[in-house]
């Protein structure tokens, strides 16, 4: 008896601008605009010392841009001018705004270069989100709390 794995989905590619809060599962094909290392440290791991690096890298397409956290080993791949696609990745919040970022279950790989231009004035980490209780602000029975977004003086 052979058993046959279950054929794999094709990814569906997401635009920048598509992304929202809190969300994952996030497939992109992206050009890095900026790279800047925001942590370098040695930390112990067992028996040896392992670095922990954390870049934060500009990141986007035609659609808009997006801070990137980097995390070490995808540090290295993320260098300016590079066009990287970024499989399961997800939208972490930071101090009220949009971080992308690709865990352990997802990958960043350098792919050929990208033809389009990078829509730098259209970037969602400069969006402030908030909490809003809906429920004080409608008195209704059901209390439910979503994310609105605040725009910060670009």
């Amino acid at each position: 008896m052979t058993e046959t794995k279950p054929a794999k989905r094709k990814p569906v590619f997401k635009k920048v601008d598509q992304l929202k809060p809190d969300t994952k599962g996030h497939t992109l094909v992206v050009k890095v605009v900026s790279s800047k290392m925001v942590l370098q440290k040695a930390r112990p791991d067992g028996i040896q010392v392992r670095q922990m690096r954390i870049a934060e890298c500009l990141v986007g397409d035609e659609t808009g841009t997006i801070i990137f956290t980097a995390r070490n080993d995808q540090v290295d791949l993320m260098t300016t001018g590079a066009t990287v696609i970024l499989r399961n990745a997800k939208i972490d919040m930071f101090k009220g705004s949009m971080r992308l970022a690709v865990d352990k279950w997802g990958r960043v790989e350098v792919t050929e270069p990208a033809s389009f231009a990078v829509k730098e004035e259209n970037n969602l980490s400069m969006v402030e989100y908030e909490l809003i209780d809906v429920n004080e602000l409608a008195n209704a029975g059901a209390r439910e709390v979503h994310l609105e977004a605040v725009s910060i003086g670009v």
